[in-house]
């Protein structure tokens, strides 16, 4: 296990700037790439920042916390310096948008192994479900600032 800003003493890993939630997403999966684009949407207050897991900092962070670099399995979510993978990650993120997103927390209650197992459904269908991106997912501007290279 992991304690809260583990990553800060991994010399693998390279500084960021982790004062705000950090999603790290598969770059070139068009499912994670929409999320991207969804939280980018209702996060209203800005509060996420954004790495693609292809990222020099975002395998870094991936074979921090032994997830596989190679298959992209899971967003993960860095918040006051903790990781969440999985359900956990995904029902903090849209918690995390305000109302109504918020109510999404009520799915905490789900037991965590069965959470888990239908989110890794998703995840591992995500390729056939939406494909891969044939081009990259392009910030506008405005958002730019939000993202971690």
């Amino acid at each position: 296990m992991h304690g809260p800003y583990s990553y800060r003493a991994d010399p693998g890993v390279p500084y960021f700037a982790d004062d705000k939630p950090l999603i790290v997403f598969d770059g070139e999966c068009v499912f994670c790439s929409a999320w991207v684009q969804f939280v980018l949407k209702h996060d209203t207050a800005k509060r996420y920042r954004f790495l693609a897991a292809q990222s020099p900092l975002g395998e870094a962070l991936y074979q921090h916390y032994g997830l596989d670099g190679r298959d992209y399995e899971t967003n993960l979510l860095i918040e006051d310096g903790r990781a969440y993978f999985k359900s956990r990650g995904t029902i903090r993120m849209a918690a995390g948008l305000g109302f109504p997103w918020s109510l999404v927390k009520v799915l905490r209650l789900l037991p965590q192994g069965f959470a888990d197992s239908v989110y890794e459904v998703i995840a591992r269908n995500r390729l056939r479900i939406a494909g891969r991106r044939a081009t990259c997912f392009v910030p506008t501007p405005e958002q730019r600032e939000r993202f971690l290279a």
